[in-house]
């Protein structure tokens, strides 16, 4: 089996520091859409991941640069046993969901509280990720739904369209930076208790995170 422990989020001198960040939810949410345009902006149909896929994405934020080790796991059931190992050692997590299928909203509750087995409050940055918005006349959860579930939780919200590449990008860009605050300030919690950071309005934070 693959290692499964994240490294640390350090590294040497001139050199970026290294995070693990984990993307999950269930099947055909858009998990590996969205890692595959954002590192390598493209999108296309692609097949249920089996285990994990592993993508790496250097940020530069500012004069400083993160290394982005994303693991994008699979949502089906039959995975899960498997897949609970791969968040292990994670820095970051991306719960993504459907907006057009409510079910896959509240699997995304189920993998934080997963994720909350694991990591003490603030241990991990997590973003809560509404994908597919291009469908929007199929909406079934609200991005009021979302932001109140984000708000609750303390978590950063975005709502996101792999297929289309928006918010992308700055959905994964706000996690790096968070990320980098964190790292700056000795690894200490990144955002208060029950605050969440809705991403989706106001200007977009100043990363550069998309070019080739």
């Amino acid at each position: 089996m693959a290692q499964v422990d994240g490294p640390p989020a350090s590294a040497a001198p001139g050199q970026p520091c290294v995070s693990k960040l984990v993307l999950l939810g269930s099947g055909s949410v858009g998990k590996s859409s969205l890692a595959l345009r954002y590192v390598k902006q493209d999108f296309k149909t692609v097949l249920p991941t089996v285990g994990c896929a592993f993508f790496t994405k250097v940020v530069d934020v500012g004069a400083s640069s993160l290394k982005l080790e994303i693991w994008d796991t699979a949502g089906q059931e039959k995975y899960h046993s498997v897949c609970h190992l791969y968040f292990r050692g994670a820095n970051a997590a991306l719960l993504v969901y459907d907006i057009t299928q409510k079910g896959s909203f509240h699997r995304a509750q189920q993998w934080l509280a997963e994720l909350e087995k694991e990591f003490a409050p603030g241990e991990v940055v997590v973003m809560l990720v509404g994908n597919k918005t291009d469908l929007g006349e199929e909406r079934e959860v609200t991005v009021q739904e979302g932001k109140e579930f984000a708000e609750s939780k303390g978590l950063l919200f975005m709502e996101t369209s792999a297929k289309l590449g928006w918010q992308v990008c700055e959905a994964f860009a706000a996690v790096a930076h968070e990320l980098l605050q964190r790292h700056k300030a000795g690894a200490g919690p990144t955002l208060p208790g029950g605050d969440a950071v809705d991403l989706n309005s106001g200007p977009a934070r100043q990363v550069k995170c998309c070019a080739h």
